[in-house]
């Protein structure tokens, strides 16, 4: 009889994950043996038991995705890895991709999609859709020179570069969100998506950021 394909579900919304694993278990070559709200639960759980496949989101508390994989590969576990996550910009799937997830799938595709993106990197192989792959390639294609690695307008999509306009010039994220016809929420996102690729944790450190690239815009502007 072939043995099922032993998962562990990362990933701090419980709701999400309880429809994940039933929609797992249902699949007769899978089976969920361990979930986790965060990274650290992650790690604490490979530490007990041995599974094949790791499905874990991007962002959670007390240790994200990213961080997540990179140990999990510093500590030589043979598990492969794959992201599910809400996030469709290519610095996350190259990010997941060079930290040692095999696949990146977004969540608004669970369905075969998911299914076939298990089943591909339990053989270790990479797995991404159509659009991921063209993401990829567009940035290969475009790649600014390393010595301008740092400049964020290479790092930033140009609704976050929006974002950060306003935030760096002293409006609030209410302010910022009528302005741009964005929810609080989403502009909230945004601006965390923004800190977390220009590696800050601050908002203050946003200002120095622009301030050191010139990227306050002109009073009249």
């Amino acid at each position: 009889m072939k043995s099922k394909i032993k998962i562990i579900l990362a990933d701090d919304h419980s709701v999400l994950r309880a429809g994940l694993k039933l929609l797992l278990n249902n699949e007769a070559d899978f089976v969920v043996i361990g979930e986790a709200s965060d990274g650290e639960k992650v790690l604490r759980l490979l530490e007990k038991m041995t599974a094949d496949v790791l499905i874990i989101d991007l962002s959670m508390p007390n240790m994200g995705g990213l961080e997540c994989i990179k140990e999990i590969k510093s500590r030589g576990y043979l598990i492969k890895i794959l992201v599910l996550t809400m996030y469709e910009d290519e610095h996350y799937v190259k990010e997941a991709m060079r930290s040692g997830a095999l696949g990146y799938v977004e969540k608004q595709a669970v369905d075969t999609e998911l299914f076939d993106a298990v089943k591909t990197v339990h053989m270790g192989q990479r797995y991404l859709n159509p659009h991921n792959s063209q993401l990829l390639l567009n940035s290969l294609l475009t790649a600014t020179p390393k010595e301008d690695a740092d400049n964020p307008y290479t790092v930033l999509s140009s609704r976050e570069r929006e974002v950060l306009k306003y935030l760096v010039r002293g409006y609030s994220m209410s302010q910022t969100g009528e302005i741009l016809c964005l929810s609080v929420k989403t502009v909230d996102t945004y601006k965390t998506r923004m800190m977390e690729k220009l590696g800050l944790t601050q908002k203050s450190q946003l200002v120095d950021y622009a301030l050191k690239y010139d990227l306050l815009p002109a009073k009249s502007e």
